[in-house]
């Protein structure tokens, strides 16, 4: 479902769209344009927590920077700090990717993906209980997150970008797929739902 939003008080428009997990959100906020340039708000805490029907309070944000093909995920962190992120490119274009872990949900371990790019500005909100990862589609790609909780190393984990059981369909692309060595070597959903 797409949804118009207009906040009167701000006199702003997004289109939001709910995914096949309607708990993600891709969001697509109005950009002002003309001979100069253009301008985007990228966040507003009244007419995001209006939109997202939730009471956001982002306390970290990051930016990562990427080389075409450099696939960063998929990861999360456990309860109590499992991280809402919404999450945005500013320079180039990722295949972004949320997978469902939240215990006794419809769609665990069901993904969803988004294309996001520095052309269209749209935004993906993904909610705490997910996994996040996303590959880079063009050098130079610039990546915010902005984070509902802080990092704490100490409850970080992950699922494998390759585990079968998700079965991401990834983008091909015409370099090979460049992954840390920590990500390479990140649980299944098996592994993780049997410790």
């Amino acid at each position: 479902m797409i949804g118009i939003y207009h906040c009167d008080q701000e006199e702003k428009f997004m289109i939001v769209q709910d995914m096949s997990i309607p708990d993600v959100k891709l969001i697509t906020p109005e950009v002002y344009g003309d001979d100069r340039g253009s301008f985007v708000e990228t966040f507003s805490q009244r007419l995001y927590c209006e939109i997202l029907g939730i009471k956001v309070g982002f306390v970290q944000d990051n930016v990562s920077k990427s080389h075409k093909g450099v696939l960063r995920g998929l990861h999360f962190q456990e309860d109590p700090y499992a991280q809402g992120k919404l999450v945005s490119v500013l320079c180039g274009s990722v295949y972004d990717v949320a997978v469902d872990l939240r215990p006794g949900s419809v769609t665990f371990a069901r993904y969803v993906a988004a294309t996001l790019s520095a052309t269209t500005r749209q935004q993906f909100w993904i909610p705490p209980g997910f996994a996040h990862g996303f590959l880079a589609l063009e050098d130079n790609t610039v990546f915010v997150y902005k984070c509902t909780q802080y990092y704490h190393p100490d409850v970080e984990d992950g699922i494998n970008y390759a585990d079968r059981y998700i079965d991401i369909d990834w983008p091909h692309l015409d370099v090979p797929i460049t992954v840390s060595d920590k990500d390479k070597h990140l649980s299944t959903v098996y592994d993780l739902t049997h410790k």
